[in-house]
């Protein structure tokens, strides 16, 4: 198997005669699959539940070919070996505790039609895994200590964390709401739509006064926290339900200004995703990608890869609205 440089290498005089995701980013993808099916962050490392469910999800946006089939599944029975046995999936193989990535693979698993059973569990998990803060406790020392505190938020409102019992971050809540919006509602477990409701407001709460998100945090000791292309972009994504709301359209105004002067292949791509998700008018996505990889070739990313194979692909429903219009 070809490790991370010697695909790119291959791959590189390509990319400028032939169309880029059939010549440079599926190509890498399929060789960069370890022989268990899954993938590590790299080309030639251990496989990891993050990037298996990114190219998981890429490989669901292209049309179903017999060797995407046979990839798609491969990657689908390395996911279930590692479930644990609560029904959620470590951040890192071998690991006993449950993290935020079982959104992800819960997600990734669905939109390939792979182990429903698996799938229910994961979610079923995630519902019940409710983050530090929110708790009677946990209000009462913020209200005492409120003097000194240097944020300012709403801990009623509770989304996901990285790991149980920790806060709430934007991006984990994001991908669970994502999960939570493509599946049927006979699917969701009681506590759905209250957690759903919750890290919706969760978001709003924590969204920067100028539009967009950072990992958290909109407010720290008086000062509006700058927005983070990444984190904007999946809570966005995770909120395009609302999409004619005011915050949502500041927020998509900040990812439009902020669009022009991204240097780093997975920003301009994540950004480029979003932003034509909402509808919004972007300039062509593979001339930029073709000048990255000529550069740095992704810095043989994985997630990366596999983010520009869902971008440059015609279908990607586990991205689509829900529902048509806006809910308010």
């Amino acid at each position: 198997m070809l490790s991370g440089p010697q695909v790119a290498t291959a791959h590189s005089e390509s990319s400028c005669r032939k169309p880029f995701l059939q010549e440079v980013c599926l190509p890498f993808l399929l060789e960069a699959q370890n022989a268990d099916g899954g993938w590590g962050h790299r080309a030639g490392l251990r496989s990891s539940v993050e990037p298996t469910c990114w190219a998981l999800l890429a490989l669901a946006s292209l049309s179903n070919s017999g060797k995407l089939s046979k990839s798609a599944r491969s990657a689908g029975g390395w996911l279930l070996q590692v479930q644990l046995q609560d029904g959620s999936w470590p951040s890192s193989q071998g690991q006993q505790e449950g993290s935020w990535v079982t959104a992800l693979a819960c997600l990734a698993l669905h939109t390939n039609g792979v182990g429903p059973q698996a799938v229910a569990r994961g979610v079923a998990w995630l519902c019940h895994a409710w983050p530090g803060e929110g708790g009677l406790w946990w209000r009462f020392r913020h209200w005492f200590l409120r003097k000194s505190v240097a944020v300012t938020q709403n801990y009623s409102f509770r989304g996901w964390s990285w790991t149980p019992g920790t806060c709430s971050w934007v991006e984990p809540t994001s991908y669970a709401l994502i999960l939570l919006r493509n599946l049927p509602g006979e699917l969701h477990p009681r506590r759905a739509t209250l957690r759903q409701r919750l890290g919706e407001a969760m978001l709003y709460d924590r969204m920067c006064p100028t539009g967009g998100w950072n990992c958290g945090n909109p407010l720290v000791y008086g000062v509006a926290g700058e927005p983070q292309v990444g984190p904007t972009v999946w809570a966005l994504l995770a909120l395009q339900d609302y999409r004619d709301r005011l915050a949502n359209q500041k927020s998509l105004e900040w990812l439009e200004q902020a669009y022009e002067g991204l240097q780093g292949p997975g920003s301009v791509t994540l950004a480029h995703l979003c932003l034509e998700t909402y509808g919004r008018p972007t300039p062509p996505l593979e001339p930029a990608l073709q000048r990255f990889y000529a550069a740095n070739q992704f810095f043989h990313s994985v997630p990366v890869m596999a983010w520009a194979v869902a971008a440059l692909s015609p279908t990607r429903q586990w991205l689509r609205p829900a529902r048509q219009g806006a809910a308010e």
